[in-house]
């Protein structure tokens, strides 16, 4: 397998990014998340993107801002799964007791609510129109009235577009732009002759992916892909 060519390090950074995309509470792991993951770790090429602005605080901000944030995402970050367990208190079924008591959108409402105040806090969001109480009526009546479209719920009560929720503790597939971000990073390490994937060659590929949430992460941040690819090659041909 493909994975078993990864260097320790670049391991942590696949096993981080899927763990990033479980406590925003996504169902899938993107590009964005491996984004994440890769400047969250103590590595040249990490350094490299940091220096241009892509901190682990200004990419979250930037995959919240633009992927929002999943069901519980929020609530539970950063709650010692392990410990907790230790002591008997799941977190899972604690979702699972919330959510049956309130709905499965109680956790997704509750996070967002908030991030929205967060980021509004730091003045990323314009605080909430006004809206008129005749206007608020209309609304009300639409929403009666209005007849829901033949297969618009995603089967489980999921999102249309993003699917069902995944189960507790299931597995987060990768999407195609983090598999081709994968595929990527072998590309590089053949290229150099490298007999492994090491963080590097990820972060290459970060640097030339074209779909996903990367590249509009790194155009938000004044850091184009070329300038960091050249950095980070100068930074390795340094330390070799």
């Amino acid at each position: 397998m493909m994975f078993e060519r990864f260097t320790p390090d670049a391991r942590i950074v696949v096993t981080q990014a899927r763990e990033h995309a479980r406590r925003l509470g996504h169902r899938y792991v993107g590009d964005e998340h491996i984004l994440l993951a890769a400047v969250c770790v103590s590595a040249p090429a990490s350094a490299v993107l940091c220096a241009h602005g892509l901190t682990p605080e200004r990419v979250e901000e930037e995959i919240v801002r633009r992927a929002g944030l999943g069901a519980g995402a929020g609530l539970f970050a950063g709650l010692d799964r392990d410990a907790l367990a230790a002591i008997g208190i799941d977190l899972d079924a604690v979702r699972a007791r919330i959510e049956a008591s309130f709905g499965p959108q109680a956790l997704t409402d509750a996070a967002q609510a908030v991030n929205r105040d967060a980021l509004r806090s730091r003045g990323h969001l314009r605080p909430p129109r006004l809206v008129r109480p005749w206007r608020r009526r209309r609304r009300a009546r639409r929403a009666v009235t209005t007849t829901r479209v033949p297969g618009h719920t995603a089967p489980g009560g999921g999102h249309p577009r993003l699917g069902p929720p995944p189960r507790p503790g299931g597995h987060i597939p990768f999407n195609p732009v983090a598999k081709k971000i994968l595929e990527l990073s072998l590309r590089e390490a053949v290229a150099r002759h490298d007999s492994q994937i090491g963080i590097e060659h990820i972060a290459l590929a970060l640097t030339s992916v074209r779909g996903g949430l990367v590249p509009p992460i790194l155009a938000a941040a004044c850091a184009p892909g070329p300038v960091l690819r050249a950095e980070i090659l100068d930074r390795y041909r340094q330390a070799s």
